[in-house]
C-alpha cells in the first residue's frame, strides 16, 4: 500500500469512528492541551499536569535500564519518559481505535519533549532541583554530555528536543482540532432515513 493510499485509509477511519462520538468533552481537553504546549514553549519553567507522572517514569527508567550498564541507567529515565507516552498513543489508535487518544497521547509525548529539552538545556548550567535515588543525585545530561564530550552543546541538543516537541504537539493539536471538527460536522449532517 502506497503512503498515500495508507493516509486516505486513515483518514477516513478517523473519520468513521468520529461519526457519533461528542465533542462536547472532548474539546475543552484540547483546548487544555493547547494551553499547555504554549506555556511549555513561552516558559522553561512550567510543568503541566503530566509533568508528575513523566518524572515517575522517568526515574522507573532509570531502574529498569541500570542493569544494561551506566551510560544506559542514565540514559533509561529519558528513553522511559519519551517511550510510556509514545506507547500510550500508540495503544489508544491501535488497541482501543481512540484517534482522539492518540491525540492526547501526542499530546503528552510534546510535554515530556519540552520537559527533557529543559533538562538537557541545564546540562552545563546545573540550575534545576534534581531527583534521585541518593542524597547527592547526579545530573543525567551533564554526565552524558560530558562523557560525550559535547557538554558545550547541550543548548543546542535542548533546542533540537524542543523543536521535536513542538512539532509533535502542534501536529497532536491538528489531529484533535480536525476531530472534533468532525464530530460536529457528523452531528450537524442529516441522519438517513430507515
Amino acid at each position: 500500500m502506497s503512503a498515500r493510499a495508507w493516509l486516505e485509509s486513515a483518514r477516513d477511519d478517523a473519520r468513521s469512528w468520529a461519526d457519533g462520538r461528542s465533542p462536547w468533552l472532548r474539546a475543552p481537553l484540547l483546548a487544555y492541551l493547547a494551553y499547555a504546549g504554549g506555556r511549555h514553549l513561552a516558559s522553561a519553567e512550567y510543568r503541566s499536569w503530566f509533568a508528575g507522572i513523566t518524572l515517575a517514569f522517568h526515574e522507573m527508567g532509570h531502574i529498569v535500564f541500570s542493569p544494561l550498564g551506566r551510560t544506559l541507567m542514565f540514559l533509561g529515565g529519558s528513553i522511559l519518559q519519551l517511550l510510556i507516552p509514545l506507547a500510550a498513543a500508540l495503544y489508544l489508535l491501535l488497541r482501543q481505535r481512540d484517534w482522539f487518544g492518540l491525540s492526547v497521547g501526542l499530546s503528552w509525548l510534546a510535554t515530556s519533549l519540552f520537559e527533557l529539552a529543559v533538562y538537557v538545556d541545564d546540562a552545563n548550567r546545573g540550575n534545576l532541583a534534581l531527583v534521585g535515588f541518593s542524597d547527592q543525585p547526579e545530573h543525567d545530561w551533564d554526565v552524558l554530555l560530558t562523557q560525550w564530550h559535547v557538554l558545550n552543546h547541550a543548548q543546542t541538543f535542548a533546542a533540537v528536543i524542543k523543536g521535536a516537541g513542538a512539532l509533535t504537539w502542534g501536529a497532536a493539536l491538528w489531529l484533535g482540532a480536525w476531530l472534533i471538527l468532525e464530530m460536529w460536522r457528523a452531528q450537524d449532517a442529516p441522519r438517513p432515513a430507515r
